[in-house]
């Protein structure tokens, strides 16, 4: 039996296990269950500024819902079982033409799978359950996961989040203490209904493992430490140590965010097999401090690249995200050797009365790419981003943003971007 199939098996045993309890105990499953709709109409364009990638410009349209349930616990001993579900649908409303069509002006991609003929799909969906067990304050998740750590995230900035299957441990029995621990398997993008084996950029061929084990201490009420380890199969080994402190200065607050991660070749990227991409070999250090008063926060960072490679993550090529600070709308900023300032301004309008408003801006830039000759090696982005969420009446929860990113690069192999966003949630409960 595979990893992938057991998997299943356990999540399957877990559901039958916790029914037949149910059935006999009548506690919390239902009665302490929820179930959730969250609904997101998204826009997407995006305009290529430079080079002859065959079209003007990539636009689409949708609509997106997201159905969870998440199960009461029932008891069964010390031990106590569950089950949740994950149900996402994707519904095409502007596909943006069709891929690979001469002489065309857009083309799409971005938010739905193609059909055979270079059009988006009409529609999309998956539908996950996640079986888990949980034993004093540690929790066991195996199934769907969207996991948010240093050495993985999911992304979630399309029509549909980014989804990986595997499981995952959280221990939470040490005061001030959150242990994490589990392996990956699978991964499924955000414009797709498969479950894929995963590999990093550059790379052709895909593992079924990515183990990750670490965690949080909260020292005090200000100050918490975090170590992260993840071994991506034949690919790399990740180390990563965070910092995040909590100062009160003057009339505000100062935040620091220090982060570090340590990356090297294991197995077959080691060794240079065909397939596995270059030899992963980085560094990236960072510090970002941000000053909070009276609804206002203006940031100032600092991202050094280092070593012969960029920095490796988890990345099947249809969006994923990388736990940096330079990490934005467009681009990332960690090609090898690159080094890049960060500066973040943003104001939250409920200091004038207006709460649920907030606006914000982000400007990066980077430079020293290695391997790039001489002026070809500058990268700068701006980003500008509104949000607001309807606080109280019939709209309560209606939530809008509008995002507007502009990318601009001498890097050879990287196109000048605009890209806008819209989107447009609201949520609510259905149990």
């Amino acid at each position: 039996m595979n990893k992938t199939t057991l998997a299943g098996a356990i999540t399957a045993s877990l559901l039958a296990t916790t029914l037949s309890a149910q059935a006999h105990a009548g506690n919390g499953f239902i009665s302490d269950s929820s179930l959730t709709l969250g609904l997101r109409n998204f826009y997407h364009n995006q305009d290529q500024r430079s080079g002859n990638p065959g079209f003007s410009r990539s636009e689409e349209w949708g609509q997106g819902f997201l159905l969870q349930f998440q199960s009461g616990w029932v008891d069964v001993g010390s031990v106590k079982l569950g089950l949740d579900a994950l149900g996402q649908y994707g519904l095409r409303l502007d596909g943006g033409g069709r891929a690979g069509k001469s002489g065309i002006t857009r083309r799409p991609g971005q938010l739905f799978p193609l059909e055979s003929d270079g059009r988006a799909a009409s529609e999309f969906g998956r539908f996950d359950l996640t079986g888990k067990v949980q034993v004093a304050e540690t929790t066991v998740h195996v199934g769907v996961l969207r996991p948010r750590l240093p050495v993985l995230a999911s992304n979630d900035g399309r029509l549909l989040p980014q989804t990986f299957r595997g499981g995952q441990l959280v221990s939470r029995d040490v005061d001030g203490l959150t242990l994490q621990l589990g392996q990956i398997e699978r991964a499924s993008g955000r414009a797709s209904t498969d479950y894929e084996n995963l590999r990093i950029a550059g790379g052709s061929e895909r593992v079924n493992q990515f183990r990750f084990v670490g965690g949080d201490y909260q020292l005090n009420e200000n100050l918490t430490t975090s170590y992260y380890f993840g071994q991506l199969q034949d690919y790399y080994r990740q180390h990563f140590l965070g910092v995040r402190h909590r100062l009160p200065l003057g009339d505000g607050r100062l935040d620091t965010d220090l982060r570090y991660f340590d990356s090297n070749a294991y197995g077959a990227n080691r060794n240079g097999a065909p397939g596995f991409g270059g030899k992963v070999d980085n560094r990236a250090v960072s510090a970002l401090f941000t000053y909070h008063r009276s609804g206002h926060s203006l940031g100032l960072g600092r991202q050094h690249m280092s070593g012969n490679s960029s920095f490796p993550f988890v990345n099947n090529g249809d969006g994923a995200i990388a736990y940096l600070i330079t990490d934005s709308q467009i681009g990332k900023f960690l090609r090898a050797g690159q080094r890049t300032w960060v500066a973040e301004y943003a104001y939250d309008f409920a200091e004038a009365g207006i709460p649920g408003l907030r606006a914000s801006a982000k400007y990066l830039r980077g430079d020293n790419v290695s391997g790039q000759p001489s002026g070809q090696d500058k990268e700068r982005e701006r980003d500008l981003r509104v949000d607001y969420t309807v606080q109280e009446g019939l709209l309560k929860n209606l939530g809008l943003s509008v995002r507007h990113a502009s990318l601009r690069s001498s890097v050879p192999s990287q196109r000048d971007i605009d890209e806008a966003r819209i989107y447009l949630t609201y949520s609510f409960k259905l149990l």
